[in-house]
């Protein structure tokens, strides 16, 4: 298979080693807190600063080393990944699209991605936690002042994490995503926000939590309130099939105050050609391909060292059946050539970016992106599946924990329709229409 330059394990320096795996046990057991607990603020002093592609690559691997070993505990427990996200915020993984101009390593699209994927190839609920963190970087880039960049990557930089107090509900006043009832209003105290949130991804473990809300002028702004601010609850009430550790519940805003600073124009986004959809999508086609190769690895792993061949075969092992050989290439095949379109799309971006992003160029990026999440979500599915067909009925015991690539695939690939995505493609290809502008494409 063929992979971003660069994303084979390297040799670490020594500073990102202690980093990332200070005094690590992983026989260790975590109890979850009864209650939400404030995440612990970094040590700038222990947060490696990342200075190209191929450092954020060997990172990526290191950290994913490190949380493997967990992840089935981690599910079946439903234990919560604090140190493991300690871990992340010293990997310096955090920083690596800050532009270099604010100190940042401004990695590659490319690497971006490849980063997801090694990460969620580990771990996809751990791996899905920093999809936000990236997410609002990218508006951050985009609409941000010179003072909130220096001030936001500063604080990035520093190993701080964001989430994201995610989309509503579906209620009489927020029917679709983009709708809501969260406000951001002017009063005599000055600006306050209130609100619900759910599908909060992050937002537990985060430092700052932006939200989208509706101002005063009814236009839609980005608001990035501080985790600890009084007023800001995070409610741990995530109970679905999979992705189970990523915490992704409510955030309630009780009439927060809001520094002036801290508030982003997003509207400007739709009336301007941006890559910030297509990044947003890109890491969500990548966590979807992370969840493919950790369920055919395991399929490969079980069927050579448990499965046993069926009693008509005359064979004398399962890795013999030509039929089990047969659609161990298909799966192979595709799980290849969604990894290529991934990469693809982010080259696609790397391009798009380095010259003026108009209307066209930001279509093109979004096409990319749609083509790669349409491959990465069916070999999720597939190989999440196949699994059990091809290991038989020991792989569905408990013990084993293999359910977890189904469930994980299920409920990510949820995120956004792949209908839909198949739709922009052919409305693109066959009428010229330009993808709508939002954090789905």
């Amino acid at each position: 298979m063929t992979h971003v330059e660069g994303d084979t394990p390297v040799s670490l320096p020594f500073s990102i080693i202690r980093a990332i795996m200070p005094d690590h046990d992983p026989s260790r057991h975590h109890v979850p807190d009864p209650e939400p607990r404030l995440p612990a603020i970094p040590d700038p002093a222990r947060v490696t600063s990342i200075i190209d592609d191929a450092q954020a690559l060997a990172a990526a691997h290191a950290l994913a080393s490190l949380v493997a070993p967990g992840a089935v505990e981690r599910d079946r427990a439903r234990r919560l990944p604090w140190d493991e996200l300690d871990r992340w915020s010293e990997s310096g993984l955090g920083a690596i699209t800050v532009p270099r101009e604010y100190g940042g390593s401004d990695v590659s699209y490319a690497t971006l991605a490849e980063v997801f994927v090694i990460l969620c190839a580990a771990d996809p609920a751990f791996g899905q936690i920093p999809q936000n963190h990236f997410g609002v970087l990218g508006v951050l880039r985009e609409v941000g002042s010179d003072a909130q960049k220096r001030r936001f990557y500063g604080e990035v930089l520093a190993g701080r994490r964001l989430g994201n107090a995610g989309p509503e509900r579906r209620s009489s006043g927020a029917a679709t995503i983009l709708q809501g009832t969260t406000r951001l209003r002017a009063t005599p105290g000055g600006l306050r926000l209130s609100g619900r949130r759910f599908y909060s991804t992050g937002a537990l473990f985060a430092h700052r939590l932006p939200a989208r809300a509706l101002d005063d002028e009814g236009r839609s702004v980005q608001v990035w309130a501080p985790r600890d601010a009084p007023g800001v609850r995070v409610i741990d009430d995530w109970n679905a099939i999979g992705q189970r550790t990523t915490a992704s519940g409510s955030v309630l805003f009780d009439d927060v105050r809001i520094d002036p600073e801290d508030v982003l124009p997003i509207w400007q986004l739709a009336e301007q050609p941006g890559l910030f959809g297509p990044t947003s999508q890109l890491i969500q086609a990548a966590i979807d391909q992370g969840i493919a190769q950790a369920a055919l690895a395991d399929t490969l792993a079980f069927v050579r060292e448990r499965a046993r061949p069926w009693i008509d075969s005359g064979l004398e092992h399962a890795t013999d059946d030509p039929y089990v050989i047969a659609d161990v290439g298909r799966l192979h095949i595709d799980l290849h050539a969604a990894h290529e379109v991934l990469r693809e799309a982010g080259e696609t971006l790397d391009a798009v970016s380095r010259g003026p992003v108009d209307a066209q160029a930001s279509a093109r990026a979004s096409v990319a992106v749609a083509e790669a999440k349409i491959l990465t979500t069916r070999i999720a599915l597939e190989a999440s599946e196949k699994l059990f067909e091809l290991a038989g009925s020991a792989s569905t015991r408990a013990a084993h924990g293999l359910d977890r690539h189904w469930r994980n695939a299920r409920t990510h690939t949820l995120h956004d329709p792949v209908r839909w995505k198949l739709h922009l493609l052919g409305n693109y290809h066959l009428n010229g229409a330009l993808p709508a502008r939002h954090s789905w494409n």
